[in-house]
């Protein structure tokens, strides 16, 4: 099959939201539509003894949240599905940023009763920015929630998006009968049992046919066919809106019960984007370039506890990645080539000879490679836009078990790769301070370095306000050698022996920067 057919029938995209708004779960429902899974998990469940097949480290399945984007790969109807699954949880939001730069288009989940929430603000204006064309999904239709059009207004003002639903709910909680999708002019009818392929369609394209009466009731039949007149003051549906992120198509459904998740794939595979260009610090690169390019948007140590394995996960832009073919790694100026390149399914991996643009493929990696690195067939070049935060909590990381000390250094240096969070080492004493953006990842690392690693750490606090990272103008003049002698005790290096900067308070930070006017004070480190 050509280049251009396979990236034709590709499309990879992130999910995104607030915590338990059901992105996990609605994840489980595509796969399963897919054909992907024969049983869908469920994130929190007594009843339901299978975890979510996106949820597999062990701290997901007990605390019911994700912590790390997690990609799945998909056939449906012919055409290759790349889901990345992101995590909610705003102390994660570090990986599901960098997970944006990777997707070529967004489903954003909204929970019926809560309405817009916080975190889902902050992920849709990254997408704004990044003109990422979205999707809206407003699941938990079975339960009490707010109006339909007092949702859509919510997500037009608190999200500044310009919605048209493509289907409407008809009732809502114990009063839910199903949903008209509009986009394919047919009534879906909702039984309320979870089962595969369990809702029955009937078309409809005419509003007054007295079937739809039959159907639902005739209270319910008037007031739909009154709503869907009051939804034609949105915007009529137009793809070329939509792919320049302009224009947002809505969806109604129930993910856990598997209601209205067919429609919202089968208008998917139609109308979303297959993979799109993207910017590099020379040009922009068309994914139909013959000449492979690439980037790292994550790494995950051990994908598999048992062979303690770290997976580069790059995102192809253009060209075919294929095995055992040397390509060049550029910020190391390096040839690498790949003897066992994986597709993901979740942590089930399979070695693939030939990867095209929009996918995803692990790369075993020993070490070679930083988020943001760039693979090319010789061209020197670096993609844009991977962001990197300066972190929030800080503390001083003790080994609790001396016996353990190597475990505790190999776990700490993997887990730093990940980016889940920075290794800073004080000048003075030597002592280990880890970083993190989101004060929950220190028990994400406490558990992995146990788990993982047989390692166990204490914490103890430490009162940072900001690490900044220095620049001085003139590493030999007498003002650095001041500021180095004066600061001694506030300065460390970080993984790349970069020299940092730890302020206490916010003045302190004022004041350092009046008095040293010729030394820079970045919150970024990708300064050089």
């Amino acid at each position: 099959m050509s280049i251009k057919r396979e990236i034709e029938r590709r499309r990879t995209f992130g999910i995104i939201s607030h915590p338990d708004a059901g992105k996990t779960t609605l994840t489980e429902k595509l796969l399963l539509f897919g054909g992907a899974i024969q049983e869908a998990g469920a994130v929190k469940s007594n009843k339901i003894k299978k975890g979510a097949t996106s949820d597999f480290m062990e701290i997901e399945r007990q605390r019911g949240i994700s912590v790390a984007t997690s990609v799945l790969a998909f056939e449906y109807e012919g055409i290759k599905i790349n889901i990345l699954d992101t995590p909610g949880h705003k102390d994660f939001a570090e990986d599901t940023f960098r997970t944006l730069t990777a997707v070529d288009s967004v489903i954003v989940v909204i929970d019926v009763a809560k309405g817009v929430e916080a975190q889902t603000e902050k992920l849709v204006e990254v997408c704004r920015m990044r003109n990422i064309p979205m999707i809206v999904f407003i699941n938990k239709m079975d339960r009490e929630g707010k109006d339909a059009f007092e949702l859509l207004d919510e997500i037009e003002q608190k999200l500044n998006l310009r919605v048209t639903p493509l289907s409407f709910p008809i009732g809502m909680g114990y009063d839910f009968k199903g949903i008209y999708n509009i986009w394919e002019k047919n009534v879906n009818l909702f039984s309320g049992s979870s089962r595969k392929n369990i809702e029955e369609t009937i078309e409809i394209e005419d509003l007054s046919n007295p079937q739809l009466d039959e159907l639902i009731g005739s209270e319910s039949a008037e007031t739909l066919r009154e709503e869907l007149e009051l939804a034609d003051i949105y915007p009529t549906f137009n793809r070329e809106e939509y792919l320049n992120g302009e224009l947002q198509p809505v969806f109604f459904g129930s993910a856990l019960n598997n209601f209205g998740v067919r429609e919202l794939l089968d208008c998917f595979v139609e109308i979303a984007p297959k993979p799109r260009p993207k910017e590099s610090d020379t040009r922009l690169v068309k994914p139909d370039e013959k000449d492979f390019t690439g980037f790292v948007f994550k790494i995950h140590a051990n994908m598999d506890p048992k062979h303690r394995d770290r997976l580069a996960f790059v995102k192809i832009v253009s060209g075919t990645f294929e095995r055992n073919t040397p390509y060049l790694h550029v910020r190391n100026g390096k040839k690498l080539k790949f003897s066992s390149p994986n597709a993901f399914f979740a942590e089930k991996k399979q070695i693939v000879d030939i990867s095209y643009p929009g996918d995803i493929v692990g790369l075993h990696d020993t070490g070679n490679f930083k988020i943001g690195d760039t693979l090319t067939e010789g061209e020197e070049m670096q993609y844009k836009g991977i962001p990197s935060f300066s972190p929030e909590h800080f503390k001083y990381i003790n080994n609790a078990d001396p016996m353990k000390s190597k475990q505790l250094e190999k776990g700490i240096d993997q887990l730093m790769d990940e980016g889940v969070a920075q290794l800073f080492t004080l000048e003075l004493n030597g002592r280990k301070v880890i970083g993190t953006v989101g004060a929950l990842q220190f028990e994400v690392i406490q558990y992995r370095l146990e788990h993982e690693y047989g390692a166990s750490c204490r914490y103890e606090n430490l009162n940072v306000h900001k690490a900044c990272w220095v620049e001085p103008k003139d590493p030999k003049s007498e003002e650095f050698k001041e500021f180095k002698r004066v600061k001694a005790k506030f300065l460390a290096k970080d993984k790349r022996n970069q020299l940092v900067f730890f302020a206490d308070s916010a003045f302190t930070l004022q004041m350092t920067q009046t008095k040293y006017p010729n030394i820079k004070l970045h919150f970024v480190s990708e300064f050089k």
